[in-house]
Order: C-alpha cells, then sequence, then structure tokens
C-alpha cells in the first residue's frame, strides 16, 4: 500500500524509548494516525505503557524517505526473562501490530532493520505480531497457531442476538434474564475489581497473571479509549473485561471470570453487554480477539458466531538458535500449569507477575 512511493527507503534507522521523550515522537504520532493499516499497537501509548509497567526497553524502528519523512516504523520491545528467555517482539504483550509501511519495499526494510538490531544487541530473535511478512534471510512465518474473530456490530440489541446462532443466543436470554448488573469505567474501584477477576480466571487455567501495573498504564495511557466493564451478582464482580476502543471497533482484551460466572451465564452477559456499549459509543465491529487453533476459547468464539481468520505472524531468528517456546499449551509446561492451578491465589498474584511479564 504505496501513499508517498516517490522516493527509495534509506537505511533504517532506530531509537529507544524507555521513559525518555523521543525526538521523533510527533512523527511517530502522525504517521500511525495516518496509516490505514495501523493498530493501537503500533501507537506510542501503547509502546512507552508496556515499557513503564514492565521494564522492557523499546526500540522504534524506522524508514525515511530522501526528504527525511517517515515510509514506515516497527516499534520493538527487547523481552528478557531467565525462564523464556530473550527477544525484540513487535510489539509487546500485543495481539497484533508488526511493520506498517508504505509499501512493500518499505517493510522488507524495516525488517532488515529489526534484524540488524537484534544482532547489534545479541538478541536471538524478532518476533512479528501481524502486519506485511517479511521474506529475507533468517525469517519465518508461523500461520497453524491462532486465529482472529471480528465481525460488524448489529443496529440494536435485538438484532445483536439475531445475529448469535441459536444455542448460544439461547444462553444469552437466560443470562439477560437472569439475576445481574453491569457497570462500566476506568476509576480505581473498577481496576481492583478487573484485576481480582482476570487474576483469578488465569490462575484457574494454570497461567500467570500480569502484573496489575500493565493494566493501569494502559488505561492510563490510552484515556477514554479503554475502558472495563464488570458483571456482577448481588453486587458481587464475577465477570470482567477490560477493552480498547480504536477506530470504529471495540477490542475486549482482557476478561476472565470467576469459578461462579459460568452457572450465572455470567461471560454471556459481559460480551453481550460489551457490543451494546461499544454501540452506544459509535463503535460498528467487535474484535473478539485470537485465540489458539483447537481450544474451549476458539470454540467458545465460533458458537457465537464469528468466523476464525487465519492468523500468521513472522519470527527471524539467529543461526542455530531456537524459537522461544511461551505456549501455555507446550508439554514442556504441562507439569508448571497443573501445580500453577493448585496454588493459592495470593501466591499466584505475587508470583505471577514476575513469570509472566517474561512472556511479553
Amino acid at each position: 500500500m504505496a501513499r508517498r512511493g516517490v522516493n527509495a527507503p534509506v537505511k533504517p534507522m532506530s531509537d529507544a524509548f524507555a521513559g525518555a521523550p523521543l525526538a521523533n515522537a510527533a512523527a511517530w504520532d502522525a504517521y500511525v494516525a495516518a496509516h490505514p493499516d495501523a493498530t493501537p499497537f503500533h501507537t506510542r501509548a501503547w509502546c512507552e505503557a508496556i515499557t513503564k509497567a514492565t521494564g522492557h526497553h523499546g526500540h522504534l524502528v524506522t524508514a525515511r524517505d530522501a526528504h527525511g519523512a517517515l515510509t514506515g516504523l516497527v516499534p520493538l520491545h527487547h523481552v528478557r526473562s531467565p525462564l523464556f528467555g530473550q527477544a525484540l517482539v513487535g510489539s509487546g504483550f500485543a495481539v497484533d501490530g508488526g511493520l506498517l509501511a508504505d509499501d512493500a519495499a518499505v517493510a522488507d526494510t524495516l525488517a532488515t532493520g529489526a534484524a540488524d538490531l537484534a544482532r547489534a544487541l545479541g538478541v536471538p530473535s524478532v518476533e512479528l505480531r501481524g502486519g506485511p511478512l517479511p521474506a529475507g534471510e533468517g525469517w519465518r512465518c508461523e500461520g497453524d497457531v491462532y486465529a482472529g474473530f471480528t465481525r460488524d456490530l448489529a443496529a440494536d440489541d435485538e438484532a445483536e442476538l439475531l445475529a448469535v446462532p441459536r444455542k448460544q443466543r439461547a444462553e444469552v436470554r437466560k443470562a439477560l434474564a437472569g439475576d445481574l448488573s453491569v457497570t462500566a469505567g476506568r476509576d480505581a474501584a473498577e481496576r481492583r475489581d478487573h484485576y481480582r477477576i482476570y487474576a483469578t480466571s488465569v490462575r484457574n487455567l494454570g497461567t500467570p497473571v500480569f502484573p496489575k501495573a500493565l493494566f493501569d498504564a494502559v488505561l492510563d495511557a490510552f484515556g477514554e479509549d479503554a475502558d472495563i466493564l464488570t458483571v456482577r451478582a448481588d453486587g458481587r464482580p464475577v465477570a470482567s473485561v477490560l477493552s480498547l476502543y480504536w477506530r470504529g471497533t471495540v477490542m475486549p482484551y482482557w476478561g476472565g471470570g470467576t469459578a461462579a460466572a459460568r452457572g450465572l451465564r455470567a461471560n454471556e452477559l459481559m460480551y453481550f453487554a460489551l457490543m451494546g456499549h461499544a454501540r452506544a459509543r459509535g463503535c460498528t465491529r467487535f474484535d473478539f480477539g485470537r485465540s489458539k487453533l483447537g481450544t474451549g476459547p476458539f470454540a467458545y468464539k465460533k458458537n457465537w458466531g464469528f468466523e476464525p481468520r487465519p492468523l500468521t505472524y513472522a519470527r527471524w531468528l539467529a543461526p542455530g538458535e531456537a524459537p522461544r517456546d511461551t505456549n501455555p499449551n507446550s508439554a514442556k509446561y504441562r507439569l508448571q500449569v497443573d501445580l500453577w492451578k493448585k496454588l493459592p491465589l495470593w501466591a499466584a498474584n505475587r508470583i505471577g507477575p514476575m513469570i509472566a511479564r517474561g512472556l511479553g
């Protein structure tokens, strides 16, 4: 997708962001704002929030034309973990992003720059999630792990119900008839309740929870373009989701429920209520996020009437290096996952963030 395309890209450059102001911050903001393929994970708001919350240093690789104007960029976080190893991840804790460029030639330039940066830093791999796929030396594509789920929102609640397949629609109707309430906001109480629910949910799945500072940093960075929706039973929070709003699309990003949520059908109410909440905000699309093929979340999203779209990611590896394994479904971590499910919540919440920050 060429927008200027009159000048060949020059050698890529990189600029670190770790809390200090960037010389090209305004140009970064403007380029992302103008690019039709940009995602929230390309934004300076996201990238600086990740660095602030996790300490992972960021590097912005850019390409410019002969006049010095930006023609492409890719933000990378240097994720380091004693357990999972290290990588340059574009961008950290994101499910999309990757190379953002005026055209294929610029994208190749950025990919070369990312690999060169990894070599200079002694990092064995670069991981890109979304965007154009590089085909240079050392790069390989992986398209058999994740699928994304996105569709248009309906005109109103009744039309939204009819858009849901019959079996799942019946579950939503039962949830709507139940004695549940919904709140939405960004204040300290919503943040506290969301983190408690999310931490419980991921502990029950056998995975470590992200640090609370990560959620706070993203909410603070995105302002009114992020919020929390929580379902409550008798005033007690049982399901909650933190969502991003981007160019008319709502993206439920970090969500979960307690053990009681399933019987109460709180998750069904949560996502249906979020559709209405997003519609009231002017959104027209619902991005249900990504799920691993063959998993329960993958089947759950299909039950809502969302068609899976295969996601292809790209990875660069230095010669002789093996890719990081951060998949909790991997046989390598089966014992650890089973043990983690048995941890008291207080212990999981204390230890988990130190592990999860290395996932990136």
